[in-house]
């Protein structure tokens, strides 16, 4: 099943170009299922997300569960391997602008369960479209710190979606 975003008339007129991502759930969250939609817009790209399926939130010291870490990725690859490590082929955060950690252009807000679900709409204005064509987006198990080095230590990778042109 596929999750669409809301359709406005705003977004039929003003949106120049479309991708989307559908995500592939992997054994650390096998019911999980969703999409990211991105439309660029005059002052950027609104971004939209919409998950089912997340894990139950918990709270250890060592990798709590929830909220969840949510990136583009280098690489359009989407290859669970093993189970113990998925979706290590979609590579490290995209930082075509080589910032820390935090300031990525591929660091996206994290995403809160509401019993299972989470939906989210937010723009950015550090790429656009074209850009990302080809890259992956990845859920994490636990939250982004948006500190640590080079990755937030957000945890294993849950889920992952290539970024097609619509």
């Amino acid at each position: 099943m596929v999750l669409h975003p809301p359709q406005g008339p705003y977004r039929q007129i003003y949106a120049t170009q479309t991708a989307k991502a559908i995500f592939s759930s992997s054994p650390i969250a096998p019911d999980l299922k969703g999409s990211v939609h991105f439309y660029q817009m005059p002052y950027g790209v609104e971004i939209y997300v919409n998950v089912e399926g997340l894990p139950t939130f918990t709270r250890k010291k060592t990798a709590p569960v929830g909220p969840h870490g949510f990136h583009i990725h280098e690489k359009g690859v989407c290859e669970i391997g093993d189970g113990k490590n998925p979706f290590a082929t979609a590579g490290g955060h995209w930082n075509p602008d080589n910032q820390p950690h935090g300031n990525h252009a591929g660091d996206f807000p994290v995403l809160f369960s509401n019993q299972g679900r989470a939906r989210m709409i937010f723009f950015t204005d550090r790429f656009k479209v074209d850009d990302i064509i080809g890259k992956s987006v990845i859920l994490h198990q636990g939250p982004d710190d948006f500190q640590s080095q080079p990755s937030g230590k957000s945890g294993k990778r849950m889920a992952c979606g290539i970024i097609e042109k619509t």
